[in-house]
């Protein structure tokens, strides 16, 4: 089965008992054994639920995984991940991640003698350099948010093997049209479902997907004993979303292309990072382990956080909201709104900038986002 017809069918199966097309929601929270000790496969939804099986098979298919986990978010994803260690392990994270991941590791994690070490990731070198012997899981962002830097997964999971350590990519921004990181090693990959895959700003979610036994084992033990599970209804929705992935994956990532183009010819553009163009550092990584470049581009605008405020606060069609990867256009400023409680000077040092804009290309015709942008830089 190619790619593009197990994003539509694989996992999903008619209902059995009226030949639905489209699967059921089972919206319920417990079972009826048949007797004592003797139910169906289910006894209860923070267990197991129908839709969220399927979901849970129609994702691990389309990552080329053996096993799908899914979660009440993205974050609760992650706090699951991290759930595999122990008091005093380490981890080696990319400097570049989402802020709440880094809030979290740092805030909450780092209670539990969590320990973190913050690299760029981009160069494996410098990877190698902060390995130590209670390091346990190297934690990947590729492409990174927002800073979209890239990072060669191959170099990666070589290091983590030579090493012992659970190897973890967040590919969110890349999603499974674009990116397989389980094909180069991986040992877990992690997507937020509320973008992408499912797509259309509707639902929270997040799923670990693996094709190792005894973590797929383990999550599904964190997940059943946590209870930070997705409601049925929430799994229906992601799943229709996935229907149309390859296609709107496909879309953003044609339209970026014309809008990062666009924003690197423009006078009052500084600096644009799309791995789409040729300016980018790993572009060349990014075309050999990619299969597109997806729909994020971050811009440096001359001006700074004045210039930045400006063109944001005048955009027309790009709607100024803190998430992406819906098929609207939506356009952010990592400094006051997804990164805000990364501290400035950490901030700055990662290369956060005030003048930072990050967009999630939707979409739209293309030349309606450049008409929109263009309106708004003349005001900048």
């Amino acid at each position: 089965m190619k790619f593009d017809t197990k994003v539509v069918r694989a996992g999903i199966t008619p209902d059995p008992t009226t030949g639905a097309i489209v699967p059921p929601i089972f919206q319920t929270a417990t079972y009826v054994l048949d007797e004592v000790g003797k139910d169906k496969g289910f006894d209860y939804t923070r267990s197991s639920n129908p839709t969220r099986q399927m979901l849970e098979a129609q994702l691990a298919a389309i990552d080329g995984g053996a096993h799908g986990i899914c979660f009440a978010s993205g974050m609760a994803t992650v706090d699951s991940c991290l759930k595999l260690l122990k008091s005093g392990d380490h981890v080696v994270c990319s400097d570049d991640v989402y802020g709440g991941v880094s809030r979290h590791f740092n805030q909450v994690l780092t209670r539990y003698n969590l320990n973190f070490t913050y690299v760029d990731s981009s160069d494996p070198d410098k990877v190698r350099e902060v390995i130590r012997p209670e390091t346990k899981m190297l934690w990947v962002e590729t492409p990174t948010n927002p800073l979209l830097k890239v990072t060669d997964l191959a170099a990666m999971s070589k290091l983590a093997k030579e090493h012992g350590l659970i190897f973890g990519v967040d590919s969110t921004f890349a999603t499974p049209v674009f990116l397989r990181p389980l094909e180069f090693g991986a040992d877990l990959v992690m997507h937020s479902t509320t973008k992408y895959l499912s797509g259309h700003n509707q639902i929270i979610g997040g799923v670990v997907i693996t094709n190792r036994q005894d973590l797929a084992e383990e999550m599904k033990f964190i997940q059943k004993t946590i209870g930070a599970v997705p409601s049925p209804f929430d799994c229906w929705l992601t799943m229709l979303g996935l229907k149309t992935l390859h296609l709107r994956m496909d879309r953003h990532a044609t339209n970026a292309q014309v809008v990062a183009e666009f924003l690197e010819a423009h006078p009052k553009v500084e600096r644009v990072t799309y791995p789409g163009l040729a300016s980018h550092p790993q572009h060349a990584v990014a075309k050999a382990q990619m299969d597109g470049f997806s729909g994020m581009i971050s811009f440096e605008l001359v001006g700074g956080i004045a210039a930045g405020r400006t063109v944001m606060n005048s955009v027309r069609l790009c709607a100024l909201a803190e998430s992406l990867g819906a098929v609207e256009t939506m356009i952010t400023h990592p400094a006051t709104m997804t990164h805000v409680d990364v501290p400035v000077e950490e901030r700055h040092a990662r290369g956060l900038t005030d003048g930072l804009v990050r967009i999630s290309v939707g979409i739209e015709d293309a030349d309606d986002i450049v008409a929109d942008l263009e309106q708004a830089l003349k005001k900048a």
